[in-house]
């Protein structure tokens, strides 16, 4: 084998060894943040760091600190964020050690992740499907600098390294259905210790990662041992090539030992019972008598140990000194500013048509494609057959190819966890769960991995996507198609969510997403989509030009009115639907009732709300959710903080029924939810109090 790579493999081997060994002679010291290492796994993760380029993406996984040594990353950098230390190049001292971010011109591309216990495969698949659709639209990636070396020209692959126990995951099975169905250059590297925490493979797994993956057709595997180093880097060598020329996935299972404690806070020695085996397969020795094969002298040998030696302490000296973060760095990279900060364009060009709403957003997506070549769309049942089950991406398919357009299988998790490795290549997905009800199985991608990268990765990585969700009761769609969810995706903080109650609106806001860099929710009301529903017609709007935008955070004030001293007045807030309730419920009290349509939910319009309010003296929030525990009961809560001093009464709420979904009777939906007539009552009630 190349004398070279020996050396430097056998070197990084040390380095991370070592660090490993001064971080459990320190421990007292270095054992306030939990840490785990790479102990016993050294040689296969760095056998992968040491062949990765600078236009490659990998994900590793929490006890990656070998494969990220390899790649380029000091022992100081990795004790920055050991010690949380402001200047953590990953997070800002933010999130825990070897959870890696890193965008940096000449190492591989490293987008945010959570805790990396399965959980990152999706957005890492995701990352090799905007390659794929780079590609194929012969698109450049902005986040790689372009050259004409040898090196730049090779194309880039994805890697995503999972521990073996995170391979039982449910979103495992959907990456790997997505990377075999798609065929995508992918690498998906399993570290098998046979250990998941106290539990080991006997009593967890039906198979390994290796068996696993025969059930994926047109995943290739292989296994090997990981704690040999020339043979995990002449079989990484191998498949790296592979993926690079016929850009098609493998999943490659290293066999290794786990030399070292779970992490910090779960020692070994409180359950393993298979210690002495594990160090029969250390890594180390293997490697040092493969050097003394090719060559190497033990003086050369020893000279490399202490150099590692050396260089580990004198950056963990340094590190300690480093500075800690201020109370003021908290408040930093939740949000990228955004370019869109006024309303902008015509709102209602002369002559044009009124369209349904339904129609506006599809109108707003197909200009956006047209300009944007990193636009596209994708979902369940939105390709060409269909273009949606609301007929909301009818037409696109046929217009923008299937590359641009297509189907997912039913994986709302993959959907919506995909997006942060499509914006991390630089493309802006926009993506749809069919309903509402459906979000729940892609929560976990949305809070863990879209919602959180901007701010865990210290403004590295913003999640530039647009998640559509139609939501709302509509024609006895039942338990399932009629939920309403917003307080959930109002809990997640790091998102934008939109409800608009209109077309133009609905436009408008969608213009101002795509051009957002961070990630959107916007909830699409399916009973103001057509404005079937009786007193919806206002949800029909002339349909904006091509130029407008709306900004989020910008409440509209749809019904305004003096303030009054000689008659009771009232402010309701609302959104979607309620903003139709509440306007039709208002009729014969038009100089009375001020309506806010509040527009978005995230950013809100506080101040739009608190001004109405003032003038009032009295406040209705119309939801159609339950209203306990509800974003609108805790907007009623804010209301009566800010406000107290101006109210005459106390701030009133009116959503659905208490009940735990909404049944599929007709007679019993609209008794679940509310309507003009309820609205009305509510509305007099507050107006007499």
């Amino acid at each position: 084998m190349n004398k070279e790579i020996l050396k430097q493999g056998f070197s990084n081997l040390c380095t991370a060894k070592s660090m490993a060994e001064l971080y459990e002679e320190n421990f007292k010291l270095v054992s306030k943040y939990v840490h785990a290492t790479s102990r016993g796994h050294e040689t296969i993760q760095t056998a992968l760091g040491l062949q990765l380029l600078p236009q490659d993406y990998v994900f590793p996984y929490y006890r990656d600190d070998a494969m990220l040594l390899a790649v380029g990353m000091k022992p100081y950098d990795l004790m920055l964020q050991l010690l949380a230390k402001k200047d953590d190049p990953f997070s800002g001292g933010r999130t825990y050690y070897s959870h890696p971010s890193l965008k940096d011109d000449d190492k591989p591309k490293i987008p945010h992740q959570s805790s990396a216990t399965g959980m990152q495969a999706i957005p890492a698949t995701g990352v090799a499907m905007g390659m794929q659709y780079l590609e194929k639209q012969n698109l450049d990636n902005p986040n790689v600098i372009q050259s004409e070396s040898e090196e730049s020209l090779q194309n880039p692959i994805t890697v995503c390294s999972l521990g073996d126990a995170s391979v039982t995951e449910g979103e495992i099975a959907e990456a790997f259905q997505m990377a075999a169905l798609k065929q995508m250059p992918i690498l998906y590297l399993v570290q098998d210790n046979g250990w998941d925490i106290s539990a080991n493979e006997a009593e967890t797994r039906a198979q390994n990662a290796f068996e696993y993956a025969q059930g994926f057709h047109g995943l290739d595997a292989i296994t090997i041992d990981g704690a040999n180093f020339i043979e995990s880097y002449e079989a990484l060598q191998e498949v790296i090539e592979t993926i690079r020329k016929e850009r098609r996935p493998f999943l490659v299972h290293a066999k290794v030992p786990l030399l070292n404690h779970h992490t910090s806070g779960v020692r070994m020695e409180w359950y393993r019972d298979d210690l002495e085996e594990a160090r029969s397969r250390d890594p180390y020795p293997v490697l040092k008598q493969q050097l003394l094969d090719n060559g190497f002298s033990e003086k050369d040998i020893e000279a490399i140990e202490a150099s590692a030696r050396e260089k580990v302490e004198s950056d963990f000296k340094q590190a300690l000194e480093a500075e800690d973060p201020t109370p003021e760095d908290l408040f930093t990279h939740d949000f990228v500013p955004t370019p869109i900060t006024e309303e902008v364009g015509v709102r209602s060009p002369e002559g044009a048509e009124k369209v349904v709403m339904v129609d506006c957003a599809l109108f707003a997506i197909e200009e956006l494609m047209r300009k944007h070549k990193e636009c596209l769309l994708y979902g369940q049942d939105v390709g060409g057959r269909l273009g949606g089950v609301f007929r909301e991406a009818a037409t696109l398919a046929q217009k923008f190819g299937d590359d641009r357009v297509f189907n997912t299988p039913i994986q709302e998790a993959f959907i919506v966890g995909s997006t942060v490795g499509m914006s991390a290549v630089g493309l802006k997905p926009i993506v749809e769960v069919q309903f509402a009800d459906y979000i729940w199985p892609g929560l976990n991608q949305l809070f863990t991995e879209v919602s959180r990268s901007c701010y865990l990765s210290n403004g590295k990585w913003p999640v530039s996507m647009i998640l559509r969700v139609p939501i709302g009761a509509y024609g006895s769609g039942g338990p399932y198609h009629s939920s309403s969810v917003e307080s959930v995706v109002t809990n997640i903080r790091g998102i934008k969510i939109a409800y608009p109650s209109n077309g133009a609106d609905l436009k408008g806001l969608m213009k101002a997403a795509y051009y957002d860099p961070n990630p959107v929710v916007i909830l699409e009301h399916k009973g103001l989509y057509w404005s079937k529903v009786p007193g919806t017609k206002g949800a029909t709007s002339i349909e904006p030009a091509e130029d407008y935008v709306l900004p989020f955070g910008k409440a509209w004030l749809l019904q305004e009115i003096w303030k009054q001293e000689e008659v009771e007045t009232a402010t309701i807030v609302s959104y979607g639907m309620g903003v139709h309730w509440a306007m039709n419920a208002t009729k014969g009290l038009r100089d009375q009732v001020e309506v806010i349509d509040l527009r978005t939910l995230h950013p809100l319009d506080e101040d739009t709300i608190m001004k109405s309010v003032k003038k009032t003296g009295k406040c209705l929030v119309v939801t159609e959710e339950p209203s306990n525990n509800s974003f609108a009961l805790a907007l009623a809560g804010k209301i009566q903080e800010e406000c107290f001093q101006y109210l005459d009464a106390p701030v009133m709420t009116i959503g659905s029924e208490n009940m735990p979904a909404i049944p599929l009777n007709s007679t019993l939906e609209q008794t679940m939810i509310p309507s003009t007539e309820k609205v009305r009552a509510k509305l007099e009630a507050l107006l007499n109090y």
